[in-house]
């Protein structure tokens, strides 16, 4: 059992109940969420459907709200098909469609109020602070589908059904599950359009007004000039997850098809290493909807019309899911670089195919002579090559210079998609070394 607020908070299962006594966890468990595209395989659901089916043998219902998301609609379909999605339901589960659903936040909470703690447990990959509802004070669990479906039935975090009997005595047994579903998987053609044998008349129309939809334009090419004199947009502190870089939640899902209405939330929950605390949004209307908008985001609008920013960052930046607009939205705002003590590999590569230059403190501790407000000069990006340092100047405000190397881990090809303006550009021209 993983959490709360961190994948990487880990204890057993046998420790978890007094984990929550010491550390004042709720023993109320609210909800309980199975699937995602994480452990959301027919396997999985199979497993969790066991034990669920051991349940209403007994007669027992699950305790708190339960939740299922099977992970692709041909699994949907299957267990459709061979009755675990009736399983669920036996035990008062529901059954939703498979998306991202509540594991992004897109999920309307009513058994809570905002800012009120509680926890749930989910087989979900993050659980940072917000990530599932939007509330902060919700302590996330994460546990495989049988712990979490064996937990909403008992309905409280210190059950340990290893060891520990539910009602009457009843006691839940280890579930098995095949691996593929022994009728092979029921397969759905639902939603397919088929695309045209001649696709030269096709034209992807989208209404200029949309608030939702917005035609992505290319990214300009690298022109070719090294990055002169370019402010530091921000400098984050500690945890700076995907999610505090994009946040997700019912604000902003909807805006996933317009680059620029999102960009306006870019680095919303990043903690600013000047106060140790979130900057303040700034509310104002987004595609028509008054939403709080980060002024990290404004002040990069601004940037970007005269010589675009930088991100300084800490250690893993970028840690949590592989969301693109993380690294979009930056690309989109004209930051040219983010430098990092260190980076979460998905992010890293998610910036590199935005064009973006992700780079390292050879020296770590070099993160402390950096501010917001300074100004970067990057140079030698004519004779950037894989395994080798470039140069950095910073000039503080006090009017003091400090000489920076930097280190990146692009390789050749990664490299093109930098001088390109991104992979995609890239796709579309021919090769050319570099």
């Amino acid at each position: 059992m993983v959490g709360p607020h961190s994948p990487d908070r880990a204890r057993k299962i046998s420790e978890f109940a007094q984990d929550v006594k010491n550390s004042q966890f709720p023993e109320k468990l609210s909800a309980a969420l199975v699937g995602s595209c994480t452990n959301s395989s027919y396997e999985d659901l199979e497993r969790a459907a066991n034990v669920a089916r051991q349940a209403k043998a007994q007669g027992l219902k699950a305790k708190s709200y339960f939740l299922i998301t099977p992970g692709s609609i041909q699994v949907f379909e299957t267990i459709k098909r061979d009755g675990q999605m009736q399983d669920f339901a036996d035990i008062g589960g529901t059954v939703l469609a498979n998306a991202c659903g509540p594991c992004i936040g897109n999920w309307d909470r009513s058994d809570i109020v905002k800012g009120e703690t509680n926890a749930i447990i989910t087989s979900f990959n993050r659980n940072f602070p917000k990530r599932n509802d939007g509330n902060a004070e919700t302590l996330a669990f994460i546990g495989s589908p049988e712990l979490v479906t064996a937990m909403a039935i008992a309905g409280k975090t210190t059950f340990n059904p290893v060891t520990d009997t539910l009602e009457n005595g009843v006691k839940l047994e280890a579930p098995t599950a095949p691996e593929l579903p022994p009728s092979g998987f029921q397969i759905s053609h639902e939603g397919l359009i088929e695309a045209p044998a001649d696709r030269s008349g096709v034209t992807v129309a989208i209404d200029a007004r949309s608030p939702r939809l917005e035609k992505l334009a290319p990214f300009q090419p690298w022109d070719g000039q090294d990055f002169i004199d370019v402010p530091i947009l921000v400098k984050t502190q500690g945890q700076t997850t995907t999610d505090h870089i994009s946040p997700a939640g019912k604000d902003w899902l909807p805006l996933r098809g317009h680059l620029s209405g999102i960009s306006h939330n870019m680095l919303l929950g990043a903690v600013d290493a000047d106060t140790s605390k979130p900057a303040e949004p700034v509310k104002m209307l987004v595609n028509g909807v008054e939403r709080g908008v980060s002024p990290w985001a404004l002040q990069a609008m601004e940037y970007k019309q005269q010589n675009g920013s930088v991100i300084v960052g800490d250690e893993n930046y970028g840690e949590g899911s592989s969301r693109e607009h993380a690294a979009m939205s930056p690309r989109y705002l004209g930051v040219k670089a983010v430098i990092a003590r260190s980076f979460a590999r998905i992010h890293e590569t998610n910036l590199k195919k935005q064009g973006v230059l992700p780079l390292t403190f050879s020296n770590k501790s070099d993160y402390d002579l950096i501010a917001k407000g300074d100004k970067i000069s990057i140079t030698g990006l004519a004779n950037l090559k894989a395994g080798q340092p470039i140069q950095a100047t910073v000039a503080k405000k006090s009017g003091s210079t400090v000489n920076l190397e930097l280190n990146h881990s692009l390789n050749n090809e990664q490299i093109r998609w930098f001088k390109a303006g991104s992979a995609m550009n890239a796709v579309n021209q021919p090769k050319a070394s570099v």
